[in-house]
Order: structure tokens, then C-alpha cells, then sequence
């Protein structure tokens, strides 16, 4: 069994910042890759960042120059930094991990539970 279990999401005022943690733990071989995404009110949920094993990252436009992704594998943890928000970064924003459970399995993908950020417009 593996959960993903997210923190730091809140309400901040536009321009502020925030950092979600999310700590993946259970029966973990290997993790590959993790990320975010969210999903705003009334739509879909949509990729935001995403760190693979060897640390290379990507973003949606939405975030680039914005959002900063980071793990530490020591913890089976990803981050997200989030800097200079905006009322339409408002959303539940969810993590996920590609792991593996054991050697020689394949890997799937897990969800965290979600947490909110509100930045008022």
C-alpha cells in the first residue's frame, strides 16, 4: 500500500507565496517520477510540474518562471515552490508518484488527497 500525503497548501494574498510538500511512504521500491496538478472550479484538472528520477523538470506555461518543482529522495518527498501567485493559480492541487511497489513490477501511479490554495482576486 502507498499514500501520498500532501501539506502547505492555504490562503495567500496575490504575489505571495506558498510551498506544498507531498511524502510519499509505504511499500516503495523505486519512485520515477513525480508532479502536480490541480484543478480550479468548474474545470479540469490539469498537469502544473513534474521532476523525474534523474531531477529533470518541466512545467505548464502557467507556471514557468513561477513554480519551482524539487524532491528529496531521501524523504520520497516532492515539492512545489509557488512564487508571485495569481487569483487564477486558485485551485485544489493534487500530487502524484510513479512508483513502483517491489522489483520487477511495474510502476503506477498514485494521488495524493489534495490540498487547497486560494489567492483572492
Amino acid at each position: 500500500q502507498v499514500q501520498l500525503v500532501e501539506s502547505g497548501g492555504g490562503l495567500v494574498q496575490p504575489g505571495g507565496s506558498l510551498k506544498l510538500s507531498c511524502a510519499a511512504s509505504g511499500s516503495i521500491f523505486n519512485i520515477y517520477g513525480l508532479g502536480w496538478y490541480r484543478q480550479a472550479p468548474g474545470k479540469e484538472r490539469e498537469w502544473v510540474a513534474s521532476i523525474i528520477s534523474g531531477g529533470t523538470t518541466g512545467y505548464a506555461d502557467s507556471g514557468k518562471g513561477r513554480f519551482t518543482c524539487s524532491r528529496d529522495n531521501t524523504k520520497n518527498t516532492v515539492y512545489l515552490q509557488m512564487n508571485s501567485l495569481k487569483s487564477e493559480d486558485t485551485a485544489v492541487y493534487y500530487c502524484y508518484a510513479k512508483i513502483a511497489t517491489s522489483q520487477g513490477r511495474g510502476a503506477y501511479d498514485y494521488w495524493g488527497q489534495g490540498t487547497q490554495v486560494t489567492v483572492p482576486s
